[in-house]
């Protein structure tokens, strides 16, 4: 017979041992921990089916810079016309032609943008990144507790892809710069979404494990629209609205049919029989234990209003709080700028632009192997500052090397400075969560991403620069990048810390390790 020592496997014939006598009590925690003890088929099938958001997720956010790119053209009238000296807004439209002879091929042509000031062209990529910043804030001050974990997954989904598929019928800047800003306040806390539930439906032995998958289908996401654009490349850009968010609508269909909720969400709501029959579809090999613990479930259930009260002002009333929001902040804004502004400044460097992009959602997914290593080795504090002082560097040269003409030795820095602020976001990311205790860690999360959402609302006027004085922009990167990188200094080494859970504690175990060093 096996080992029933624990209350979680005891069966119905055992159900009358002494309460007293169990080695530990009965909790929700307990349950959730054991019989998610094994990541087998069907919690793997759970986690990428919602992980599978942040795939079309990944493809709204960059396909911008195809749709929004500069189109070639070539003279009609060579009289008047000389490609390589001559400025098409001085030029009679009958005196050249864009290549392929088709005008809606992106959004500058198609909407007579090719005249306009870099900062209207690079208007709809702002609103996106604005939407995305006052959605990222609005969002968050809106309760979950009528919708639950799934349904907002569902929901921010959904509304993307429709928003997304009316893009394709925009008839001016105007009506298509509304819709992109629609579009980034609808999926701003996709990404947020999707990995609480991720984290809430598997144990904490698999959860590390686990929430790489989203990371991973994002930056598949960002591959995968490569090759949507190669294909559609002879297409109208509108088309490729349509080839991403048809099939995200088909995916928001198949997440509400497959997709559980959270049990530990429906738990904090009251109900217990149907996180138990979550868990039982989640783990079918102790399913005739989990019927068995329905009516052994605690009667009290902890509620919030036994925990102290914290929220977002704590960060303004403590110092050392508010310090370190800031520079965490600060640090983002140069990565967030850096990382989203790479990808969009790409195109003008004399290289294939599908291929560009390909590359630069490939050095993506080595960082979430690389990541750990460094993490284990070195301090965090270090890590960070080398990481963004060779990123800075990286773009610098990759300037330098444009104007020299070496576009092969540029592209190869474009995708290191690329490349070192994913590995910034993933260093910034852990490092963070040790800063800061549980009552805010929240909280804390929300501020560090709108400070990398705002860093890419910059981007696209900074990228679009690179028109007038080409590839300046990755030399804006780079001293971005490493400038505000300094600021890791003023944080405090976390490794090897333990996290805490309140303010007091982490009050107590700051002046503790000030003290230690005194």
């Amino acid at each position: 017979m096996a080992d029933q020592s624990k209350p979680l496997l005891l069966s119905a014939d055992d159900s009358n041992v002494d309460h007293k006598t169990r080695p530990e009590a009965l909790t929700f925690d307990n349950i959730v921990e054991q019989s998610l003890s094994d990541f087998g088929f069907w919690q793997l099938f759970q986690v990428i089916l919602v992980g599978l958001a942040l795939f079309f997720d990944a493809q709204q956010i960059f396909i911008t810079v195809y749709t929004d790119a500069y189109p070639t053209w070539h003279c009609l009238n060579h009289t008047i016309c000389d490609h390589s000296t001559s400025d098409i807004c001085q030029l009679p439209r009958s005196a050249w032609e864009w290549d392929g002879g088709s005008k809606d091929k992106t959004v500058i042509s198609d909407l007579g943008l090719e005249c306009s000031s870099s900062l209207l062209r690079s208007m709809p990529s702002s609103a996106f990144y604005i939407g995305a910043i006052v959605g990222g804030f609005v969002l968050a001050l809106i309760p979950d507790g009528s919708l639950g974990r799934k349904k907002l997954v569902l929901l921010s989904t959904f509304a993307m892809s429709i928003t997304s598929i009316s893009v394709a019928f925009s008839t001016n800047v105007w009506i298509y710069t509304t819709l992109k800003f629609i579009i980034g306040f609808s999926r701003s806390q996709t990404w947020s979404y999707a990995l609480v539930l991720i984290s809430e439906r598997v144990s904490t032995r698999w959860r590390p494990r686990a929430t790489m998958i989203p990371f991973t289908f994002f930056v598949l996401g960002f591959m995968s629209l490569s090759g949507i654009a190669f294909l559609a490349q002879h297409s109208s850009w509108r088309f490729l609205y349509l080839y991403t968010a048809v099939p995200a609508i088909f995916y928001c269909i198949f997440l509400y049919i497959f997709a559980l909720e959270s049990p530990r969400w429906l738990h904090m709501q009251g109900n217990d029989e149907e996180a138990i029959n979550v868990l039982k579809s989640m783990s079918s090999k102790n399913k005739p234990y989990l019927e068995s613990l329905v009516s052994q479930l605690p009667l009290e259930q902890e509620t919030s209003e036994e925990l102290p009260r914290y929220s977002i002002k704590d960060f303004f009333f403590r110092k050392w709080a508010f310090r370190r929001i800031v520079v965490v902040m600060i640090i983002l804004f140069g990565l967030g700028i850096s990382y989203y502004g790479v990808p969009l400044a790409a195109r003008d460097i004399d290289v294939n632009i599908y291929l560009s992009e390909t590359l630069n959602a490939v050095v993506e997914l080595p960082t979430f192997i690389i990541t750990p290593i460094i993490l284990e080795r070195f301090n965090r504090r270090s890590s960070v500052l080398v990481n963004t002082l060779v990123g800075g560097a990286s773009g610098v040269l990759c300037f330098v090397l444009s104007l020299l003409g070496k576009t092969g030795i540029a592209f190869a820095f474009e995708l290191a400075t690329f490349f070192c602020a994913r590995i910034g976001f993933n260093l910034m990311a852990v490092y963070m969560v040790e800063m800061f205790p549980t009552c805010v860690r929240s909280s804390a999360t929300m501020m560090f991403r709108q400070a990398l959402v705002v860093g890419g609302a910059c981007c696209p006027l900074i990228a679009s620069i690179g028109r007038d004085l080409p590839s300046v922009s990755f030399a804006i990167f780079g001293v971005a990048m490493s400038g505000f990188g300094l600021f890791v200094l003023i944080l405090p080494e976390t490794k090897g810390s333990s996290l805490c859970d309140t303010m007091e504690e982490q009050e107590k175990r700051d002046q503790t390790i000030n003290t230690s060093d005194c």
